[in-house]
């Protein structure tokens, strides 16, 4: 009887230990962000970061590894050992964009396991304050000069290059590209009038947009923001005039399953906190903080809606 009383704990700690996540304790986890500091992307990870540090007991680093249009840093992810340690803060360009465009990518998606949708993004196109204040008056002057307005990009196969281009399209208007290496670049020199125009997530644009710096527009999403109901989406103006990113989190394949649903669930308890809600809308995202599976199949629907857009725009990089 003794013995038997006795190897009942024993079984249970083995289950236990048989069905806990294989993160090890004290060792920081790293998101690593495929942007320079101060673009959305960064925003994010960085909020994130706070959060889930307290969800899961252990440090959360952020590690910004610009380039390539995010792709050094999602080639380091995906070729990082498979533990939960290290973690891409993924957009639409790095997951969606790049493996329809490129042909000689240097990943695949089957390289990462999906671990939550956390939000999803609209574009602003942020203008000089020189320029028009409405969607109409600013189709008309770049109806007058065809080609010369420009705008900051963060490559040709960029979300908000995507964005842009296919706005434009369903304007009738044709707008000239400048590639940099992430939004802070560009605000910088829309800043200094050297662009006219930026085509950048809500945290790149709401703040100058506030501070007289230039004026938001319109957005590119399926909805305007709450706080700022005054603006309106080209959508409204032009049926189908309609672009968004998203940010996700993505481990190596071959992840355990236990370590990418305790990411999953720091993620989502994350997000659902109100005050981080709310700092999010405010910088024009809406937090949604899914579960794997969820995520996988947004993923998926995202590939079969930009594969024909981006086909019809005749993009491709070598």
């Amino acid at each position: 009887m003794r013995m038997a009383m006795g190897r009942r704990p024993l079984l249970a700690m083995g289950a236990a230990g048989l069905a806990a996540p294989a993160l090890a304790q004290g060792r920081p986890i790293t998101l690593v962000v495929p942007f320079p500091p101060g673009g959305s992307t960064d925003f994010m990870g960085r909020l994130l970061a706070e959060r889930m540090q307290g969800a899961l007991g252990q440090p959360v680093l952020v590690e910004n590894r610009p380039g390539g249009a995010t792709v050094v840093g999602a080639e380091a992810v995906a070729r990082a050992a498979p533990d939960g340690h290290t973690v891409l803060v993924n957009s639409g360009t790095t997951l969606t964009i790049n493996p329809l465009l490129m042909r000689s990518l240097s990943y695949k998606v089957e390289d990462f396991a999906p671990v939550s949708l956390l939000s999803t993004l609209p574009f602003a196109f942020l203008v000089q304050n020189r320029m028009p204040a409405t969607i109409s008056e600013f189709v008309a002057l770049a109806k007058s000069r065809p080609g010369q307005l420009n705008y900051g990009t963060n490559g040709p196969s960029s979300f908000n290059n995507i964005a842009a281009v296919l706005v434009a399209e369903k304007l009738g208007i044709r707008m000239q590209d400048v590639t940099y290496r992430g939004d802070a670049q560009q605000l910088n020199d829309f800043l200094a009038g050297t662009l006219d125009l930026l085509v950048v997530g809500g945290a790149s644009a709401i703040g100058p947009h506030r501070n007289g710096q230039g004026r938001i527009i319109g957005w590119t999403g399926d909805r305007r923001l709450p706080s700022m109901p005054e603006i309106p989406t080209f959508d409204e103006f032009a049926p189908g005039a309609l672009a968004q990113t998203y940010f996700g989190l993505a481990v190596p394949a071959r992840t355990p399953r236990p370590v990418i649903d305790r990411l999953s669930q720091a993620a989502a308890t994350a997000l659902k906190e109100p005050a981080l809600r709310d700092r999010l809308l405010a910088e024009g995202q809406f937090a949604l903080g899914t579960s794997p599976e969820e995520y996988g199949a947004f993923l998926r629907a995202e590939a079969e809606r930009w594969a024909p857009v981006l086909q019809k725009m005749n993009l491709q990089i070598d």
